[in-house]
């Protein structure tokens, strides 16, 4: 009986090189799968950082804008109380110069029957009135007429009031009140309390 030997090592030398050869192809394809994907996502990424990057440029941009847009708008306001100051300022100046009428017309009005006024004094925001009465019932009624009418004086105060004898006439006297009362100086049709920035003046009525 003839046996046939046969030598399987070249099919299986062959077979191994395939496997290598098989290997190697497999790992150069995810090589390159992978550094197209590396590719891919570094394109994808710059993409959005430049879009990102656009996006926060424009809004530097707007923001730089909108900051004039203000500064221009505080400039403006600025200049819009400067001219409503100087327009007060100019009106507050001719109110001033008519300051004396306007408080003689006031306590002309105001003043009842058998009180005389014998001084006015402005000191600051406030006005001195200094007189005297026939009785302290006159006063009172020169106190609520100041505080009832809406005119140059507000808020009058009673300071004082003393009974002293003047002389009528030679061998006649006479005891009247004398009194001195405050009001703080205001301009008609102002907030109540809102004083005006009149300069002093120091007026004695004649009589």
């Amino acid at each position: 009986m003839n046996i046939v030997l046969i030598n399987l090592l070249p099919h299986r030398e062959a077979k191994r090189k395939k496997r290598r050869e098989a290997f190697f192809v497999g790992v150069a394809a995810s090589l390159i799968v992978g550094l197209l994907l590396l590719g891919l996502a570094y394109t994808v990424l710059s993409a959005m950082i430049d879009q990102q990057q656009s996006r926060n440029d424009f809004l530097k941009a707007q923001t730089a804008q909108l900051d004039v847009q203000i500064k221009d708008i505080a400039t403006l306001r600025q200049e819009i109380e400067s001219l409503r100051a100087r327009q007060q300022a100019v009106e507050n100046l001719q109110s001033d110069r008519n300051l004396p009428v306007y408080l003689f017309d006031d306590l002309t009005k105001d003043t009842p029957i058998g009180v005389q006024i014998t001084s006015i004094k402005q000191e600051g925001q406030s006005v001195l009135v200094q007189g005297t009465a026939l009785s302290q019932e006159r006063v009172a009624d020169l106190l609520r007429n100041l505080a009832d009418t809406k005119g140059w004086l507000e808020k009058p105060e009673l300071i004082e009031i003393r009974s002293v004898t003047t002389q009528i006439s030679k061998g006649n006297t006479q005891t009247v009140s004398a009194f001195q009362l405050r009001a703080t100086l205001k301009r008609p049709g102002a907030p109540a309390g809102s004083a005006s920035g009149a300069a002093p003046a120091n007026t004695n009525p004649a009589g």
